[in-house]
């Protein structure tokens, strides 16, 4: 009998790729920004072949660009981005919420509930960075539920580039409170097996971020004002 080829760990590159994209999603690494590659490779004391493998890796995904005789830099999402974006990620996400209906079970949906009192915790303390990632898993727990890995695939590659604005539309006064609301009957959708409902109220979700985002946008730039 043959015997299997044993798994071997992750490559080094494919490790700092994974350090990397997680610097970009927690913007310790910002839109827009030249990283150093020199200082990277110093600081986690790597040659910078893996770094620069990892770079394309990142590159493959859209999350950085390799410009010639430049370097590389955090990809920027702009306002023609964003409102490309959000309606294809309202469909897909108003998807999961439909087949979250069809297949979810008690035990998902009680974990939902979880989820949403935790956001409403970080709502209550106005801790926008903590909501934000209690709002990740939120989402993805509604995907997880669908159980479609067709699904998986396009809302994940999608998901990523959302993470590049990492929630700044929650800045907008008044957005937390609206998102808490959308996501309390969501659930109650989701509980009443109203599949159609469920989906229109994700895609309705999807786009009130979008229509949050554009207001921000502009008022930043009436009052030269930015926020994280």
């Amino acid at each position: 009998m043959v015997q299997p080829t044993p798994l071997r760990p992750a490559s080094l590159h494919e490790e700092v790729a994974s350090r990397l994209r997680h610097m970009v999603f927690e913007r310790q690494l910002v839109p827009g920004q030249w990283i150093d590659e020199l200082a990277l490779a110093n600081e986690w004391q790597i040659s910078r072949t893996p770094l620069r493998e990892a770079l394309k890796v990142l590159a493959s995904e859209g999350l950085v660009q390799l410009v010639p005789r430049q370097g590389c830099r955090v990809t920027e999402m702009s306002e023609d981005d964003a409102d490309a974006l959000f309606p294809v990620m309202a469909l897909l996400e108003g998807r999961c919420a439909f087949e979250a209906v069809r297949k979810s079970t008690p035990e998902g949906i009680a974990t939902l509930r979880r989820l949403h009192e935790t956001l409403e915790t970080h709502a209550a303390a106005r801790d926008i960075d903590g909501y934000y990632r209690a709002n990740h898993e939120f989402h993805s727990m509604v995907q997880a539920l669908a159980d479609n890995r067709w699904l998986d695939r396009a809302t994940n590659d999608l998901r990523k580039f959302l993470r590049l604005l990492r929630g700044r539309q929650l800045n907008w006064p008044g957005r937390i409170e609206d998102s808490i609301n959308e996501h309390r009957v969501l659930i109650a959708a989701i509980e009443q097996r109203d599949a159609a409902r469920a989906e229109r109220l994700m895609h309705d979700h999807l786009m009130a971020q979008l229509t949050a985002l554009k207001a921000l946008r502009a008022h930043e730039h009436s009052t030269g004002q930015q926020h994280a």
